[in-house]
Parts: structure tokens; sequence; C-alpha cells
């Protein structure tokens, strides 16, 4: 591993990568879970932001103490073991349904902006990602450390231009009939749902790195990105609403009036981003399953990429708009045992 700086910025990319996915890349997440909320979503953000930077870090110092292989030690320590290994195959069904989301918004992405057929869009994917997971962990660390930077440069200029055009302010101003109980439930459902998908690549991540000085550092530069990421997001998309709502891809919807170059850039960056949470959560998944199968990992992959073809023939929005709000419901009970469980007072 290279010196504690290296790290640290790894785990921070890698952290960013695993999170911004398919929803929230092409805006869906931001949209569904915030910015219909009005202006308050400004707060239930910074509520989200607040989590993501606590639990992250937990739950990587967490599999380091215990040395976890998998996501499923980390659970057996959370739940107990008969409980936890419950938990556990849930939350394989879990990521297998939200790998097949992935793939479906890179097969979107084909089809509305490059005027590629869905099923070639499905199928270049799945070739790109088995040839980037025979190089394992190694390969999603690299892959990160080069996205999420670009993606960071491109969410600038998203919200510079989007401030210097008409309804800038709106994110201020939108409102909501929501009540009160929906839109305060929105972060927790939010970072619920994506940190208990997260474990899948943070818990063999925090496991290998092993310093706690590092995964702590990475957590708060990580939640810090993807909190930005997420207020820069809701500040364009509440500057078109509610006409952005008609997109399955809305960000790409927003790239179009930036011009054809910005636009071919924006949207491959947005691709990239599902590939590398693609990727991680892939590889987590065949961790998993290595010591329930007899067959070798990459067998395991191929498996599992098969699968989550099948089910992505269902389509993008409406995977999305079905499974994540209840998969975030479903983790809200992990969320609570995240919070409650104590870690280890070791140094560095």
């Amino acid at each position: 591993m290279p010196g504690r700086t290296g790290r640290v910025l790894q785990i921070g990319f890698t952290y960013m990568g695993t999170i911004v996915g398919a929803g929230f890349a092409t805006g869906q997440e931001i949209l569904q879970f915030f910015t219909r909320y009005g202006y308050w979503a400004s707060f239930t953000i910074a509520v989200a932001t607040v989590f993501f930077i606590w639990l992250g870090a937990k739950m990587m110092i967490l599999a380091g103490e215990i040395g976890a292989k998998s996501y499923e030690d980390l659970n057996k320590s959370l739940f107990g073991r008969s409980i936890g290994q419950l938990v556990s195959h849930f939350m394989l069904v879990v990521l297998l349904g939200v790998n097949a989301i992935m793939l479906a918004g890179a097969g979107t992405i084909f089809y509305e902006n490059w005027n590629i057929s869905y099923q070639t869009g499905l199928v270049v994917t799945l070739v790109a990602c088995y040839a980037m997971l025979r190089r394992g962990m190694k390969a999603i660390l690299t892959v990160n450390s080069i996205v999420v930077p670009v993606m960071l440069l491109f969410t600038v200029f998203v919200l510079f231009d989007t401030f210097h055009s008409p309804g800038a302010e709106r994110w201020i101003t939108l409102q909501t009939d929501a009540s009160p109980l929906r839109i305060w439930a929105s972060p927790f459902l939010y970072t619920a749902f994506n940190l208990a998908m997260a474990q899948a690549v943070l818990v063999p991540l925090g496991a290998e790195i092993a310093d706690r000085k590092a995964i702590k550092l990475g957590s708060w530069f990580g939640g810090f990105g993807i909190g930005f990421m997420l207020l820069a997001g809701h500040i364009a998309l509440s500057s078109h609403m509610p006409g952005v709502q008609q997109y399955a891809i809305p960000m790409g919807g927003i790239a179009r009036q930036l011009g054809s170059g910005v636009q071919l850039i924006y949207i491959f960056l947005i691709f990239s981003e599902i590939f590398t949470t693609l990727i991680a959560d892939v590889y987590g998944l065949a961790l998993q399953l290595q010591d329930r199968l007899p067959i070798p990992r990459n067998m395991i992959i191929i498996l599992i990429l098969i699968f989550c073809y099948l089910l992505s023939q269902i389509g993008f929005g409406p995977l999305v708009s079905t499974l994540y709000p209840l998969f975030g419901f479903v983790s809200l009970g992990w969320l609570l045992l995240m919070i409650r469980k104590k870690t280890g007072s070791g140094g560095n």
C-alpha cells in the first residue's frame, strides 16, 4: 500500500465511487430522496453527510478489528451469528437487485445518449466489468482514483453553470406538499440503504488497510465529497424542476443544455460512476459467495453478471423507483445497530 496520504485518498475516492452509483450519478436518487422535498433538501443532505462520515469510518474500523473477510462477518458481529447470517442472505439478494439497477442504468445511457441499443449497452458493460474484476480490489481502487476526481471537477462545473442560469435560486425557494415525516425520514432511508450496500466494498477495504487514522481521514474526505455532490446535484436539479422529472437520467437532461462536447464527457462520467459501483458490488458479492460455492471466483462473477443481465430487462426507471425505497426501509434496522455498535479504542 502507498503512504498514509495515498491511503486516505484511495479510501475517500473509493467511498465516493461506491456510493455514487446509477441512481446517484444519473440524478434519480437525488430527485427521489431530496430534490422533490424542495428547500428542505439542503438540511436533509447535511444530515446524510454526517452519517456518511461517521458510520463509514465506523464500518471500516470494525471490519479491521474483527478481521472481516466479507460483509457477512460484520453482520454476524452486529446481529449475532444466526440473525447475522440471515441479514447477510437478505443483503445478498438486495445487492443482486442493486447490481441489476447499475447495469440497467448503463444500458439506458447507451440508449438515451449514444443511440446504441439498450441490450448492446448491457453486454458491453458486462464484458468490461468482468475484465476489470479479474484484477480484484486493486482494480477497484485504481478505477475510483481516476474517475472520482474527474467527476468532482465536473460537478463543480455544473454547479458553476447552474448559478449563472435562470432558476439558480430555486433550491432555496422550491416548495413541497410532502409531510414532515416523509421529508425527515429521507436522509435516514438514503444513508441506511447506501451504507448497507457499501458493506460489500468498505468491509474488505477496511480489513485490508487496517489503519485507523487513514480510515477516519478517508471517511471525512469521502463523506464530505458525497455531501458536496448531493448538494450540487440538488441545486442543479432544482433549477430545472418540475420538467427534469420526465427523464430516466435527469442529470443527462441537464447536460444536454451545456453543449454537445460537455454533454458527451459528462454522460461518459455518469457511465464511469455507474461502472465503478457495479464492479465494487459484484466483487463484494463474489467474496461473499466464494465461501459457499465450490467453484472458482471468476465463475461466480460470471454467474452474478448473468443474473444481473436477466433482471436488468425490467428497465432502469422501474427498478430504481420500486427497489430503492424498499431496500432503504429494510436497511434502517442495520443502521440502528451500526449506530449502537462500539469500536475498540486502538490508536493508529
